[in-house]
Order: structure tokens, then sequence, then C-alpha cells
């Protein structure tokens, strides 16, 4: 039965999510306090993690939400959940598009999803902000306690700092994502 529900949840949050991983944390932040199945806490490791490992931001999570859940098996089912959406509506597209590709209220459509789209990466960088920098209760609220992060806002801030440098914009983003791990890994972050 857990199977099935993280295959709905997920199925669910991949049909709405428009916009790629970033747009699921919403989502996902809501699941948190509807099912229990992860805390805000492992939100936030969960995003850590999923951000630093190949492979998609989202099906990262929704693998890492299935294991912790339900193990391997609840893990394929969260991922298949997540990727069925996105592939049923690909395929719909394609076939739609073929033949009304240069229909204007086809393209209408779709410049419509961009400010939907960049809502939820909006509010999924708000999310991240809340959750790891102040450390809000929960973000999506509107009752929610405050306490800053010191180390992780002053972490942030050297990043952002050292990064504008015209010798350190060349290096690769995997450089910085090694570096901050390394530095949360040592100061407990």
């Amino acid at each position: 039965m857990i199977l099935l529900k993280l295959f709905i949840e997920f199925f669910l949050v991949g049909l709405f999510a428009v916009g790629g991983g970033l747009a699921t944390i919403p989502f996902l932040t809501n699941m948190a306090t509807r099912t229990g199945w992860f805390s805000l806490d492992q939100l936030t490791n969960m995003i850590a993690v999923s951000e630093s490992t190949p492979g998609p931001l989202g099906v990262n999570m929704a693998s890492y939400v299935g294991f912790t859940t339900a193990g391997f098996p609840g893990a394929v089912a969260a991922t298949l959940g997540l990727i069925a959406p996105c592939i049923v509506i690909i395929l719909i597209i394609a076939a739609i598009l073929k033949k009304f590709r240069n229909n204007p209220h086809i393209e209408a459509l779709f410049y419509g999803l961009r400010p939907a789209s960049t809502g939820l990466i909006a509010a999924s960088g708000w999310a991240v902000i809340t959750l790891s920098l102040v450390q809000l209760s929960n973000p999506f609220q509107s009752s929610f306690s405050l306490s800053v992060n010191w180390p992780c806002l002053v972490l942030a801030a050297a990043i952002l700092f050292f990064t504008h440098f015209k010798f350190t914009k060349k290096l690769h983003p995997v450089l910085w994502i090694a570096l901050s791990a390394l530095v949360g890994i040592i100061f407990k972050l």
C-alpha cells in the first residue's frame, strides 16, 4: 500500500511541478507536513545531496524519499511516479506538435507556462533560503519562528563574494559544490 501511495504522491508532483527539479521543492515541503515521511530538516539534506549528485534534482529527491520510506521498492515507485507524467505529457505534446506546429494558440499556451515555471522556481529558491539560511519553522505557513543560521549564512556570503572575481569565475561549479560540501562536513553544517 505504501508503494502505491508513494507512486500517487510523486505522480501528482511530476504532473504539476512545471519547471524542473527546483519546482518540486514546494510540493515536497507540503508532502513532508502532510505525510510525515520526512521532516523539513531531512528535506534540506535531500536538496543538498540531490544538488551535488549526478542526475535530475527531482528524480534524486524522489528516489531519496522513496528509499527512506520503503527501501529500494519505494525508491523505484517514487521515481516512476515522478517521471510517468512527464513521459505521458511528452508523448501527447509530440503528437500534437506534429499536427499543430505553427498554431498561434499552441505557441501562446507554451508562452503562458513560463510565468508558472518561474513562480515555482522562485518559491523553491525561497524555500531553500528559509530552510537552510534563516531556518523558518515552515516557510509556507502564516505563523513561523525565525532563527538565523549564521555559519551557513557566512558560507553563502563567502561563496557569493569569491565567485565574483575574474580568476574564480573560470572555476568549474563542481569545485564550488565540493568545497561547500567539505566546509559543511568540517563545520557540521
